[in-house]
């Protein structure tokens, strides 16, 4: 028995610990071995990198040259002298500055409007008990299923019995609010604000419109970022309303691209429309550098506060 309860000899023990410790060691080496990217990892990345960014090059290297070297093979991947006459020409051809003023109005009032209202819903849906709230939810996604082609002509048909044809309020107010935006904002508070804060600010006096402001609105942030960002890349790129309710003489960018590519009729000058290609990224690259860091930093500020 006293054998039994004998203490194990000092060295024995250290030995032990110094296992434990040289196992814990080598799993940390493994977990950061694992943890760094390789030579794989970084060519992967450069291979989609070039693959992305190569399509935006080459319209740039087309349209600082002729439109015959569209057809060369292999393809030119080196820029010519002629992209600031090209670019000339676009805003001689077709209303070209009127059009970047009327996408940058019609994407910002949209932007600013779908944050604005998808942030309330997407609350009201995440942390509010009303009722028909489950039943409100589904048809909110519901529409998502819903071709937008189906709606064009009701819509149309609005606009012209409220004379707004051909001015900007016609693309403006359809687009002030999106399911989409909704839903991705009720998916995103559900679970980054607890309930406990929302009753304790309850607690201290707090209104509705005080709640939502003071606890929601902060913790909604990043969201917002990524959701307003979403939303100003599709206003800013989409055709097809646009088209139908606006005129030539009053139009945004990608119509009046259209009108740079029909300029020419059964042979369009390649590289005059690809220069107005360009010139339309050229404010979608400012944006995504001026507020690409932001955006990041919003992010990694919500994911620590979570």
């Amino acid at each position: 028995m006293t054998a039994l309860l004998t203490p194990a000899p000092a060295s024995e023990t250290d030995a032990g610990a110094e296992r434990r410790t040289t196992a814990s060691e080598r799993r940390a080496r493994r977990v950061r071995a694992y943890e760094r990217p390789g030579m794989l990892t970084y060519a992967l990345l450069i291979a989609y990198f070039a693959g992305s960014a190569f399509p935006l090059w080459w319209s740039f290297v087309i349209s600082s040259r002729q439109s015959s070297d569209t057809n060369l093979v292999p393809p030119a991947v080196l820029p010519g002298p002629n992209f600031l006459s090209h670019a000339a020409e676009v805003f001689e051809t077709v209303p070209f500055l009127l059009s970047l003023i009327n996408s940058a109005v019609i994407s910002a009032a949209i932007t600013l409007s779908v944050v604005f209202f998808s942030t309330l819903a997407g609350y009201a849906f995440a942390k509010l008990r009303f009722r028909g709230r489950s039943g409100l939810l589904v048809a909110v996604i519901a529409t998502m299923a819903i071709p937008t082609q189906l709606g064009i002509i009701p819509l149309f048909m609005l606009m012209a019995e409220w004379r707004w044809v051909g001015s900007l309020q016609a693309v403006i107010v359809p687009g002030m609010v999106t399911a989409f935006g909704v839903f991705f904002m009720r998916q995103y508070l559900v679970d980054v604000i607890p309930d406990e804060l929302i009753e304790a600010a309850r607690m201290d006096g707090a209104s509705m419109w005080g709640t939502f402001w003071h606890v929601a609105l902060p913790a909604a942030r990043p969201a917002m970022a990524v959701l307003g960002l979403f939303s100003f890349m599709a206003a800013w790129t989409d055709y097809l309303w646009p088209l139908l309710a606006l005129t030539p003489r009053n139009p945004t960018v990608q119509t009046a691209l259209a009108a740079l590519s029909a300029a020419g009729g059964q042979n369009p000058d390649n590289a005059l429309v690809l220069a107005g290609a360009v010139l339309s990224v050229i404010p979608l690259l400012i944006l995504f550098f001026v507020a690409g860091r932001q955006l990041v930093t919003g992010i990694m500020q919500g994911a620590v506060k979570g």
